[in-house]
């Protein structure tokens, strides 16, 4: 083989690696295609360089061609941008161009998101949004940032554990009130009998003698009081007798169950004693006027206190005599009424139907 012949052979193989070398090289440079072109603007461009991959969907489409200064300190840094033609289908104008790394200290990239269906698509020269990069330098800031809050709040808790430690070892010591309390049981019985004390001091503080005269203005000293005869509803069978009084001439005022003329009931007291009956049932009512609760509970006390009256006064089965109290009612008379209502012999007031008596 000729010496010549060699020399072709290599000059031929070195033609073909540079142009395979070009090929490649413009086709990553995108140099053989149809391209437009995009520009983006940032603050910092963070390291980036020219003829750094530009992607789309995380895929190379295009290249950077050129990174301009500002000429003014007001002014950001321009990023032109060559892109395939292709891409025109998904970038938009609202697209957003972000510089990203390959990992935390990779080669820089720009990152361009798809656009909106709505959104028009992008021209050759167009300006879309740049987002500024994140840093290390930055991340490494907010990292100090959140340890040194860390620290604080775990100085703060180690703070405070150690209060209530020391807290704890003087109750346990039997140090202060509540050491005392807790250590001591000759204290602790102490404060429980103070309590008893006390509770019946003030049960017998109600029916003190100079205090008793405010509960019976009212006609009773407990609302349990209220209950102790009362029926749910008044018999249906005929009374045998009745009585009826106006409340104004029985009572003191017209919003109390103080009795003012007692003795205006003894005709009923009498007739009660003298002749023979199955129970009696005082019921009492207040005229339109007033607050509908309050009046209920005013009847409650008066048909009580006007019992109790009977009772203490006559010969009479007191378990036979029963209270209602049944509120406003239109018969009424001004002031509202009273009313014994006595049942013959073998009549029992647990009978459940409604049948008010004639007023």
């Amino acid at each position: 083989m000729s010496r010549a012949f060699r020399l072709g052979v290599f000059i031929v193989v070195a033609l073909l690696i540079f142009a395979g070398g070009v090929f490649w090289i413009g086709k990553k440079q995108f140099l053989f295609h149809s391209t437009y072109r995009l520009k983006a603007e940032f603050q910092n461009v963070a390291g980036l360089n020219g003829g750094a991959e530009v992607r789309v969907g995380g895929i190379h489409e295009g290249t950077v061609r050129q990174i301009q200064l500002p000429t003014r300190p007001n002014e950001k840094v321009r990023v032109l941008m060559d892109l395939a033609g292709g891409t025109r289908n998904v970038i938009k104008k609202d697209s957003v161009a972000t510089i990203r790394s390959e990992g935390l200290v990779g080669d820089k990239f720009v990152e361009i998101s798809f656009g909106s269906e709505q959104s028009p698509k992008v021209g050759d020269g167009d300006m879309i949004q740049g987002e500024p990069p994140l840093q290390i330098s930055d991340l490494l800031n907010k990292t100090n940032e959140v340890l040194d809050t860390t620290k604080g709040a775990i100085a703060n808790v180690n703070e405070t554990a150690g209060n209530l430690n020391s807290i704890t070892t003087k109750i346990d010591q039997g140090q202060g009130t509540v050491g005392a309390l807790i250590n001591n049981k000759k204290i602790y019985q102490s404060v429980n009998a103070g309590a008893a004390a006390f509770q019946e001091n003030m049960e017998a503080l109600k029916h003190n003698f100079f205090l008793r005269g405010f509960f019976k203005e009212r006609g009773y000293e407990s609302a349990a009081d209220l209950k102790k005869n009362e029926i749910s509803q008044l018999p249906d069978k005929p009374v045998a007798k009745q009585f009826n009084y106006e409340a104004k001439k029985v009572f003191d005022k017209p919003d109390t169950a103080k009795l003012k003329d007692a003795k205006t009931l003894n005709d009923a007291g009498s007739y009660l004693q003298s002749n023979p009956f199955g129970f009696a049932v005082v019921a009492a009512y207040t005229d339109m006027k007033g607050d509908t609760e309050k009046d209920r509970l005013l009847t409650e006390a008066r048909s009580m206190v006007a019992r109790d009256y009977l009772v203490q006064n006559f010969k009479l089965e007191d378990t036979k005599i029963k209270t209602i109290g049944l509120g406003k009612s239109g018969k009424a008379p001004e002031g509202g009424t009273v009313q014994v209502l006595i049942y013959p012999e073998g009549s029992t007031a647990a009978q459940s139907s409604v049948m008010p008596p004639s007023r």
